[in-house]
């Protein structure tokens, strides 16, 4: 298991759970998230290990590297994971206790990628897995979100395999070091084309202003519990991602201050409340890009602290909206009122992430 990614532990029990009774399907999902946990804790208990790698056709895979960087990451996802599956107790669906810990497997697993053609195949992998947590709702408006969802993520992986393809033809195999490509890029020793695809990739699953729309269409479709999943981690594996790949770029702070104002003037006028948590998820995110674009040590040590606290109080707000959503059927403002009352817990949890 010393050369297992971080996250396989998720994915490979994703596919087991739904073949389980009902009662041990519910203690697997929060036991898997711990399971993958003390896996990673025991890869680092030593110190950072080696990078675990693989040959696969003259190409050299990097499965396993972890650092500060991925580290971060791989840490408030195993936590975002247990949470969530905690939240998703009451779930019996064999859909989403399937496609939520492969979901999470997959993010975790992409984060310690130490080449680009391993960050593809994980990167991938969080598309077609967190698709079913917008279909599991079954309803028309949700597997129309949900196609239009997996469009355009296949889309960005489809790009990214492409800047891939490039890289691999202009520089060979040594090209795919996920490193800072945009330090590379000054250098001369990665291509204009290749680079760009690779950050309008990033930029798809990181919901970049002109291609944001899939956010705010498509979380809110998904099931109560789904959308908390969805919150964790689809944009945050793309924040690591930009953050790995292109620390310092210029065009990051221009491109993160729009998103950080832009999304905030549809939020005030939204009355569906999951709609406008996901304008303001994608506000924050903005907030993140800036500081990629900075790129000095303190902007990513910043950025990573904002991504980590992040995930923790959006996925709280998600939790509040949703669970108003499944006592009373709907999370539409106009609709709602004096839930305080009856709500008091959630209330004040709402109030705790909010703050």
């Amino acid at each position: 298991m010393s050369s297992w990614p971080p996250g396989l532990l998720l994915i490979l029990g994703g596919l087991l759970l739904p073949g389980l009774p009902r009662n041990i399907r519910r203690f697997g999902l929060v036991l898997l998230p711990l399971a993958s946990g003390l896996h990673l804790y025991w890869l680092v208990a030593n110190g950072l290990p080696e990078p675990v790698g693989l040959r696969l056709f003259d190409h050299d895979l990097t499965l396993v590297r972890i650092d500060r960087l991925s580290l971060v990451w791989g840490t408030i996802f195993h936590i975002a994971a247990l949470i969530a599956a905690i939240y998703s107790w009451h779930v019996t669906d064999r859909l989403q206790q399937a496609a939520a810990p492969a979901y999470a497997g997959a993010a975790i697993a992409g984060a310690f990628a130490g080449d680009l053609l391993t960050l593809f195949v994980f990167w991938e992998l969080t598309a077609v897995t967190s698709v079913f947590l917008i279909w599991a709702s079954r309803t028309e408006r949700s597997f129309r979100a949900g196609l239009r969802y997996l469009i355009i993520q296949v889309a960005s992986g489809v790009l990214l395999l492409a800047g891939i393809a490039m890289l691999a033809g202009e520089r060979g195999s040594s090209a795919l070091v996920f490193d800072n490509l945009w330090d590379r890029f000054q250098e001369g020793t990665a291509g204009f084309w290749p680079v760009t695809l690779i950050l309008v990739a990033f930029g798809i699953k990181a919901a970049f202003p002109l291609l944001h729309n899939w956010l705010q269409d498509a979380y809110p479709e998904a099931t109560v519990t789904g959308t908390v999943w969805l919150s964790a981690f689809t944009t945050k594996l793309a924040i690591y991602a930009l953050a790995r790949g292109f620390a310092g770029a210029d065009c990051l702070v221009w491109i993160g201050a729009a998103m950080a104002a832009f999304p905030i003037f549809y939020a005030v006028i939204e009355n569906d409340l999951r709609r406008v948590l996901a304008y303001s998820l994608n506000n924050q995110l903005g907030f993140m890009v800036v500081g990629i674009g900075i790129g000095t040590e303190l902007a990513i040590n910043g950025t990573a602290a904002h991504a980590f606290a992040h995930i923790l109080y959006k996925a709280l707000l998600f939790m509040s909206i949703g669970a108003v959503l499944f006592r009373t059927g709907t999370a539409k403002g106009s609709e709602l009122g004096g839930l305080y009352k009856s709500m008091p817990w959630t209330c004040g949890f709402c109030i705790v992430g909010a703050a």
